[in-house]
């Protein structure tokens, strides 16, 4: 019996975050280093294959016209943790993302086709429920989708303004830096100070006189002006509590908990916009994005159904008239999504899930809106999924954009 209550006990601790995943999966890869398991390695990985149908894809470089249908591998991941005592934690997570024919290379040293360094951070713990930690890290601030894991997203992307300082002011939602998480009670909060990128997505950028501003304050004004970062996310659980063991939250539990979360968030980086006067003159302008929001996921009946809902409002200041792409700009997003995993006794489940967003964009003074029709097919939980959706973008005056994509995903 005591040999049962370790085993039972050990699965726990490896599957820590993961309530979602399939029964099939038990205690996944975890290595452990003593008799007891508390000291042990665990390491996931996890594969995204997308096919994607889009019958107004732009002319490419050349001005030749692209393919309807395109291959890629959105996501391939290692993640690694270990413990060697309930004290200590290290963290390690490398990958690549979305790849394709476009930005493979003949003999896979290119840059679009190149493993990097997501996250690399070792924790330190303050008693029971909190902790410190430095390095490449996720402990993002804003909103629970800023926080989102790739494992387990009910959408078949996270939805990318979410995403606020991507490339902005981090390496791909990661900044190198400090932080602190934990709990008391139901309240839980995830604080972080850290540095900001120097060569983002506007490495060459330079304000115009008298024009929008640039995300290039660390850039133009220096570290001692523009180069940190403050962050943090707040939340509090009306119904289960959800582990905040690793930072990456879940995006539907499939009705293995009753989740009922409302939560508020920050980014701020002072001086990490830029703008040019009349002659010419460089001033910082602050950087600041806000977010509050709303998680509710529970099973329905007994027959295997459950019911998931999100709701954000997202307040976004990249400085005066910012605007980058189709991405990045100032001004505010409500963002919904809700999905129903039908009832039944096959292990095959089904997930309809809708998605909509509306954007407001401060210089264009008009809006974007995007809509997400799609169902997941899970063969075994979030480990063995197919993800069909529709997606709708109309951007201010643009022509809508059509997009039909099919995603294979495993994850063990």
């Amino acid at each position: 019996m005591k040999k049962i209550s370790l085993i039972a006990a050990l699965l726990l601790l490896s599957l820590k975050g993961f309530s979602q995943g399939s029964p099939d999966y038990g205690a996944g890869m975890k290595f452990n280093l003593n008799e007891d398991g508390s000291k042990y390695l665990r390491v996931l990985s996890w594969a995204q294959i997308w096919g994607q149908y889009n019958s107004d894809r732009p002319l490419d470089a050349k001005g030749n016209e692209q393919a309807d249908l395109d291959f890629s591998v959105r996501r391939a991941r290692i993640l690694m943790y270990a413990q060697i005592n309930k004290d200590f934690l290290i963290l390690t997570h490398i990958g690549l993302n979305s790849l394709n024919s476009n930005t493979m290379s003949p003999t896979g040293t290119g840059e679009g086709s190149q493993v990097f360094l997501h996250d690399a951070w070792a924790q330190y713990s303050l008693g029971k429920n909190n902790a410190v930690g430095g390095g490449l890290h996720y402990w993002n601030g804003i909103s629970r989708l800023n926080n989102q894991s790739t494992l387990n997203l009910m959408t078949l992307d996270n939805q990318r303004q979410a995403w606020a300082t991507l490339g902005l002011s981090d390496q791909f939602a990661r900044h190198i830096g400090v932080y602190a998480k934990g709990s008391v009670g139901k309240f839980q909060y995830r604080v972080s100070v850290n540095n900001a990128l120097v060569n983002n997505l506007q490495a060459a950028a330079v304000p115009t006189n008298g024009g929008a501003a640039t995300y290039t304050g660390q850039r133009l004004l220096g570290s001692k002006e523009a180069g940190r970062t403050y962050a943090g996310y707040f939340e509090y659980a009306i119904l289960e509590s959800e582990s905040n063991f690793l930072p990456y939250k879940v995006g539907s539990y499939l009705g293995s908990k009753k989740v009922f979360n409302i939560g508020a968030g920050f980014f701020s980086h002072p001086n990490g916009a830029v703008i040019a006067d009349a002659a010419g003159n460089l001033s910082g302008e602050n950087v600041s994005v806000f977010g509050l929001d709303a998680f509710y996921d529970v099973p329905v009946g007994s027959q295997g159904a459950a019911f998931t809902a999100y709701a954000l409002y997202q307040n976004t200041d990249y400085g005066k008239d910012y605007r980058l792409g189709t991405t990045y700009e100032t001004g505010s997003m409500v963002h919904l999504h809700a999905g129903y995993v039908l009832p039944g006794k096959s292990k095959t489940r089904f997930q309809p899930y809708v998605s909509f967003d509306e954007r407001q964009i401060d210089v264009l003074n008009d809006n974007a809106s995007q809509l997400g029709l799609g169902i997941n097919a899970f063969f075994s939980g979030h480990n063995s999924k197919l993800t069909l959706e529709y997606q709708t973008l109309k951007y201010a005056t643009n022509k809508s954009v059509n997009t039909v994509t099919l995603q294979a995903m495993i994850y063990l």
